[in-house]
């Protein structure tokens, strides 16, 4: 995947007091103002590559990761993903794709393998591509106690693999994770790690956002640092802390935010 000079625009109204000539008589104005939530972003993942994307709240981070998931339209700059450009084929560009964020919903009325289908019909497998895949995916996160109960009956460690089942149904090529850890106990977190890690070994590329910095470390071949919009600073976790002269990723990025100016690369 390649991101080229992405940026996001939104708009904000702000009621503004103005006194006019008259003696005591006040109209009301909205104004308008634009900001980037995302500003200028470039940058390339590899295949078989974990890419954090790591910055403080209002960074920019889950604007940035809904353009590369397709759900939010870049204002300017393009994606590419084995060829396929967003701005060309949005549904081909998408099937490339499984998006999970940490407050993802789904429908608790339904059983998995309900939710499975439904999911795969929307990417148009044929059904007896769409039954194979089910019952490998069942294997593959034992999922078989659990698979025709309904979903508001689970627990959040099996819904979780629920979720992660409807990001692999369709077999993408990459995985976009926004904080998929939020929230979770310490198994449920193992788990979507575990699987993370499987998904890096058979080729596949993961792109993950997290508070959880020990957790990136650990995790993550490169990381980006995102402040205000921008990348500040881009490089393994090791590259990272060695050129902040610190030991964690905590402070480099601490260290980095504070210097500002131009993008650190490594």
């Amino acid at each position: 995947m390649s991101a080229f000079n992405l940026v996001k625009t939104f708009y904000k109204y702000e009621a503004v007091k103005n006194t006019s000539n008259q003696k005591f008589k006040i109209k009301n104005k909205t104004i308008k103002k634009e900001f980037n939530a995302v500003d200028g972003i470039s940058f390339k993942v590899n295949k078989g590559e974990i890419l954090g994307i790591l910055g403080p709240n209002g960074a920019g981070k889950t604007t940035l990761l809904r353009m590369l998931g397709g759900i939010l339209t870049p204002t300017n700059g393009n994606i590419e993903i084995n060829g396929i450009k967003s701005n060309n084929n949005i549904n081909e560009f998408k099937s490339q794709i499984g998006y999970l964020s940490g407050n993802t919903k789904l429908y608790g009325k339904l059983t998995p393998r309900e939710l499975l289908r439904i999911f795969g019909k929307l990417y148009t497998m044929n059904e007896v591509e769409l039954e194979k895949s089910i019952e490998n995916i069942c294997k593959l996160l034992d999922m078989d106690t659990f698979i025709d109960q309904r979903i508001a009956n689970l627990s959040t460690g099996q819904t979780q693999r629920v979720s992660i089942a409807r990001c692999l149904i369709h077999s993408p090529q990459i995985y976009i994770f926004d904080e998929p850890t939020l929230g979770l106990d310490v198994i449920s977190s193992r788990d979507i790690i575990s699987f993370m890690k499987k998904e890096k070994d058979n080729g596949k590329t993961v792109l993950y956002s997290t508070h959880y910095l020990e957790e990136a470390e650990t995790l993550c071949d490169r990381i980006i640092f995102i402040h205000n919009g921008k990348i500040i600073a881009q490089g393994s976790p090791k590259e990272l802390k060695d050129n902040t002269y610190t030991d964690n990723l905590r402070d480099a990025f601490i260290k980095i935010a504070d210097i500002g100016g131009d993008v650190f690369e490594l």
